[in-house]
């Protein structure tokens, strides 16, 4: 299995970006989506395709997603992987096995920031009251509170025990029959960022690549990771690692298709937005002014039904967003964008 990985430092010495795929980072995505409940019916993948994947699994590792899904071990998994770049699925199982208890939980914790490595040792060494503070100051985060009770308290061997079944058990059963199609996605969308990845501003690179996402360089990241998943389609997920912000973002449909002639979607949204006088007028008068659905609706003479239709199709091409007080605001980035983001499918192999 190959692990592909480029690095490019950006010329304004802001941080570095880096683009690496590999079929076991495909494989703990995989596992973190099919086991989330609230987005897996959301996923691009049809339900038809995840009846066929779990009708596939054992029953034992039917109960080994089920563990995940209770403690969010996927984290775990992916907590893991940050660790070296593994060439294929035997040098991670042997690297989980050779980890003492301590070295396992260490890594398993994400990183909270600098100002909480005192409180993490002290759990680490079993301290009670450093899990309460650490809870306390996750409180508001969906799982890491009880996923920090779990690491605490679960031992070495069983986590090990079942990081491997369960990473295994998905590889083989999942990966491994489309292996060379998936390895084919990965690294086509890699090249194709790749070739993208000199010609805008960092902040724009990653809006890009993301499909929408927004970052700003936070104090300490030095380098930006992005990470590209299959399974996980349409949603990117985020980390934070020490000195690193992790995006593992979903694959352009043009990687997924065959046809070599294939746009960008939201290329194609985008200009299909602009291909409309009232959209363009609507882009100039929000351009010009903030405006809400009524007053949008009052200017143009228009019922609110046809205008709203206009706002959601500009919305879904990300070309305007909803500001505070219910006004829209023109996505000026998105636009500027544009003809680069043409040209890079006009000029592409």
């Amino acid at each position: 299995m190959e692990l592909f990985s480029a690095s490019t430092k950006l010329s304004n010495g802001k941080y570095s970006i880096q683009l690496e795929s590999s079929l076991l980072w495909e494989s703990a995505l995989g596992i973190a989506a099919i086991t989330n409940d609230s987005l897996v019916d959301t996923l691009d993948i049809s339900k038809q395709k995840r009846k066929a994947i779990e009708q596939s699994l054992s029953t034992r590792m039917l109960e080994q997603l089920r563990f995940v899904k209770k403690h969010n071990t996927w984290k775990t998994l992916l907590q893991i992987l940050h660790q070296k770049e593994f060439d294929h699925l035997d040098s991670f199982t042997d690297y989980v096995e050779r980890l003492s208890a301590h070295q396992l939980k260490t890594i398993s914790i994400p990183y909270l920031g600098q100002e909480y490595y005192n409180l993490i040792n002290e759990l680490l060494n079993g301290s009670e009251d450093a899990l309460r503070e650490l809870r306390m100051i996750t409180k508001h985060h969906p799982f890491l509170p009880s996923y920090l009770e779990f690491i605490n308290q679960v031992s070495a061997e069983k986590l090990k025990k079942h990081l491997i079944e369960v990473m295994t058990g998905w590889y083989e059963t999942v990966i491994e029959p489309d292996k060379n199609k998936l390895n084919d996605i990965l690294l086509k969308d890699k090249v194709s960022k790749e070739n993208m990845l000199n010609r805008l501003e960092p902040e724009e690179f990653i809006k890009w690549a993301t499909d929408g996402v927004t970052y700003s360089k936070e104090p300490g990241v030095q380098k930006v990771l992005l990470i590209p998943h299959y399974f996980y389609r349409p949603w990117n997920v985020e980390a934070d690692l020490e000195g690193v912000k992790v995006f593992y973002y979903a694959v352009a449909n043009e990687s997924i298709s065959d046809e070599k002639y294939i746009p960008n979607k939201q290329l194609v949204q985008r200009y299909k937005a602009l291909g409309d006088e009232t959209r363009l007028r609507i882009l100039k008068m929000i351009k010009d002014d903030h405006l809400s659905l009524q007053e949008l609706t009052h200017e143009l003479k228009l019922g609110k039904t046809t205008v709203h239709h206009h706002l959601k199709i500009l919305k879904s091409a990300k070309l305007v967003s909803q500001v505070s007080n219910h006004k829209y605001d023109i996505n000026q980035s998105a636009i500027d964008f544009l003809p680069a983001d043409l040209s890079l499918y006009l000029d592409s192999k």
